[in-house]
């Protein structure tokens, strides 16, 4: 291959526009896995039984939250396509059709969630010793699930709308909130030192609880402020446009909403089938598996970020009807991805040790939690280019394919295989990594050869453009 046609092959000339929308996104989670490892740090500073009683219920808790998200892609899809094609007031009347989404989806997922709180731990294997504990912070943190919904499905619009920025500092502020609130509601009033001076530091003595309380006022900040945000903004404010349901719009996004919803929902069934199995293994192994879930989501943070970009540019390029560019723009972010991921997983594989002794100083948990993280860390470019193209497919408003493949590849390889390794051949901890990470490369295969295909490629309003 000569090194014209590679240049014609990596256009990179689309960086600018690539790295301008996926910067905040990655600039935020970064700072909110940070924020999240000291929050992790503080209550796993209470013992391995506060760490285990707040990582039990996490994969319920993903069960709702990704499938309240799930409607936000729909959003997604329908206003970056919109946007693409010149059409700003479709956008308009599709933020308005989020909003009242947020309200009806809110307000469901709060009775829901509450009403379900005391039967969790029973549902996930829950120790007896920390069920109690388990079932407050679930029911304390959930009570905050219409600010939530606002928060997940107004920033997914305002990406759509090519604004990242926003939601990213609507993020950090959310996060320091909660480190803050954590800090003080956490701990009990206690002596510091700071620069060779002693101090009264005030503290609620809260504990777990204190936690959950932190994360409800952080999220009704972060809700309230995303509403601000929408109505504020320039381009895709619904203000003056009837508070009312508009089917017009509601069904394209519905259609792609739906799909994703049950794809988010039956992989994150298969999410807390799969916790449900490590909790059985007992709360080391509970507390290493949080914390390795902990400690890996700041090296994938690259793969949100261009995932985030991915969707925005495909959904503007098909609405466009520029094939051209479409391709050129996967190529270039897929490159980049896989260039990053290749960097971030080669550091979580040398200080995964480091890294695990943050949060926890119990021996067997650094020694069982470093071993998983050097297993995942030679998968993580694999997963960065799933994240994309899944991007890419959300952008297009194509979500059966991801329902398929996610489904089947969750409850073929990630549970059934979990099980074999745990259950039947005493694996632990490591059977249940291997069986995810078997999960995670059979994704990726099937995406790559369905990106390779081009048959991903279907705007949500018109004919299907050509793909290249």
């Amino acid at each position: 291959m000569s090194s014209l046609t590679k240049e014609k092959y990596f256009d990179f000339s689309f960086l600018p526009i690539i790295f301008t929308l996926a910067w905040p996104t990655m600039l935020e989670n970064i700072l909110s896995t940070a924020i999240q490892y000291i929050d992790t740090a503080m209550v796993g500073n209470l013992g391995t039984d506060a760490m285990a009683a707040v990582g039990s219920t996490s994969t319920v808790s993903w069960l709702f939250v990704s499938s309240i998200s799930a409607f936000g892609v729909g959003f997604l899809a329908y206003i970056s396509q919109a946007r693409g094609r010149g059409d700003d007031n479709a956008a308009k009347r599709a933020v308005m059709q989020a909003i009242i989404t947020v309200l009806v989806l809110g307000s469901i997922f709060t009775l829901v969630t509450v009403g379900v709180s005391k039967y969790v731990p029973k549902w996930m294997n829950v120790d007896p010793s920390i069920s109690e504990l388990a079932t407050s912070y679930f029911f304390i943190t959930y009570l905050a699930t219409l600010p939530r919904s606002a928060n997940m499905i107004l920033g997914t619009v305002l990406r759509a709308a090519g604004d990242t920025k926003t939601p990213m500092r609507i993020g950090i502020g959310v996060n320091v909130i909660n480190l803050v609130l954590n800090y003080f509601l956490i701990n009990p009033t206690r002596t510091v030192s700071l620069l060779g001076l002693k101090m009264t530091m005030p503290g609620a003595g809260m504990g777990v609880i204190g936690a959950a309380v932190a994360s409800v006022i952080s999220m009704i900040y972060g809700g309230v402020a995303m509403l601000i945000s929408v109505f504020k903004h320039e381009e895709i404010s619904p203000k003056g446009l009837p508070f009312k349901l508009d089917m017009e719009i509601m069904r394209p996004c519905l259609k792609t909403a739906i799909p994703y919803m049950f794809q988010r929902f039956g992989s994150s069934l298969g999410y807390v089938v799969f916790a449900s199995m490590i909790n059985s293994l007992g709360a080391t192994a509970t507390a290493a598996h949080t914390i390795g879930n902990t400690v890996e989501s700041a090296f994938y943070i690259p793969g949100f970020g261009m995932m985030t970009a991915a969707a925005t540019l495909t959904g503007n390029y098909i609405g466009a009807r520029d094939s051209d560019s479409l391709h050129k723009v996967a190529r270039v972010t897929i490159l980049c991805e896989v260039l990053m991921m290749i960097v971030t997983g080669s550091l979580l594989f040398i200080f995964a040790p480091n890294l695990v002794r943050i949060f926890n100083k119990d021996p067997e948990v650094i020694a069982l939690c470093s071993i998983v993280l050097k297993m995942v860390a030679c998968s993580e470019p694999f997963f960065g280019v799933t994240n994309v193209l899944e991007g890419m497919l959300q952008g297009a408003g194509n979500t059966k394919f991801s329902l398929y493949v996610n489904i089947i590849a969750m409850w073929t390889m990630r549970i059934l295989g979990t099980y074999i390794l745990t259950q039947i051949f005493n694996f632990g901890l490591i059977g249940a990594w291997t069986g995810m990470i078997a999960h995670n490369m059979t994704s990726f295969l099937c995406y790559a050869l369905y990106y390779k295909s081009g048959k991903w490629v279907h705007p949500m309003t018109e004919e299907p453009a050509a793909a290249g």
